[in-house]
């Protein structure tokens, strides 16, 4: 038996019941011994069309009780090789989005100070800039794997820097990012014009728009960027709107024409072998899914990013 964190099983305790934390797994406050924190982070003041991601984190939190500790399809066991807890919320200000995002990157900058991987359940996109800024302090430039209808490369929104549509501009001017690794799949939607999209290519971002995926699977891209990543740090950012609205209608900026929940496993299970030393998943909106069901497609594309570790165990 393994003497790691384990979920809370269900034939314990109903999965109605318990904690509400990532899948029923212990709570922490000391970070010491871990080899993943998951937390959240439930911000939507930088979103500019629906808002709820300030939900999302509970949600997420809510739906993962049902998901069992192991993978039937990859044999992946997380838990039974690293230590995994749940670190709570970050205590963001509600009522400032450039003071939130200066808690986040002093929180992660802390966090980083320890041996331990952070998964965000976020909150909107804008969590990721802040995130990636500590990231890059601890390990330099990142390579990242961006999934998103949307690539947020602006340069402001309504005059604003920092916003949830401009975190990769900021990203690539500040150096946090590796531009010819930077990989943003799932692009789609109308534009103000083709600069919108094309701009980023220019700076190396590789973009693989939807319909260039639709019938698909993504085990090949997938494998094709774990091979062009090699042994680099990488990031990984997963917003729910990559999905299509079909699949995912709880969130803050849908648009049709997306990805399907099995291209999404697809393509997370093919980065298996990356130094990933990070993730957040984002763009939850509760209020916008009364039946749960996007923050249940949340959850398990988060357990599916946590399958694929370094150091995960299979069985």
């Amino acid at each position: 038996m393994s003497d790691k964190n384990q979920p809370i099983s269900g034939n314990d305790l109903a999965r109605f019941s318990g904690p509400n934390t990532f899948m029923r797994l212990p709570s922490a406050n000391d970070l010491k011994g871990l080899d993943v924190a998951v937390l959240g982070i439930p911000l939507d003041v930088g979103t500019s069309w629906r808002s709820g991601t300030r939900f999302g984190p509970k949600q997420v939190r809510a739906e993962s009780a049902m998901i069992r500790p192991y993978n039937l399809a990859t044999g992946a066991a997380p838990y039974d090789s690293l230590q995994v807890a749940d670190i709570g919320d970050l205590a963001i200000n509600t009522f400032s989005l450039s003071d939130s995002l200066r808690i986040v990157a002093e929180s992660y900058s802390e966090i980083l100070t320890y041996d331990v991987m952070p998964l965000a359940i976020g909150g909107d996109h804008s969590i990721t800039l802040p995130i990636l800024r500590a990231m890059a302090q601890r390990h330099g430039p990142v390579a990242l794997v961006h999934v998103d209808a949307h690539a947020d490369v602006n340069d402001t929104m309504f005059g604003e820097k920092e916003a949830h549509g401009t975190v990769f501009r900021r990203a690539w001017e500040e150096g946090l990012i590796q531009p010819d690794k930077t990989y943003q799949i799932g692009l789609r939607g109308t534009g103000y014009g083709s600069e919108d999209f094309a701009e980023a290519a220019g700076w190396g971002f590789q973009q693989f728009p939807a319909h260039e995926l639709w019938g698909k699977s993504l085990s090949g891209l997938g494998t094709e960027i774990r091979r062009d990543i090699g042994e680099r740090p990488v990031y990984v950012t997963y917003d729910i709107d990559s999905l299509d609205p079909a699949y995912a209608p709880g969130t803050g900026t849908p648009e049709i024409g997306g990805l399907t929940t099995p291209q999404a496993m697809e393509l997370i299970r093919a980065l298996r072998g990356l130094n990933i030393v990070g993730g957040d998943l984002v763009e939850v909106s509760p209020p916008y899914d009364t039946s749960g069901n996007t923050a249940l497609t949340g959850a398990n594309i988060l357990y599916e990013m946590l399958c694929v570790l370094p150091g995960v165990s299979y069985r």
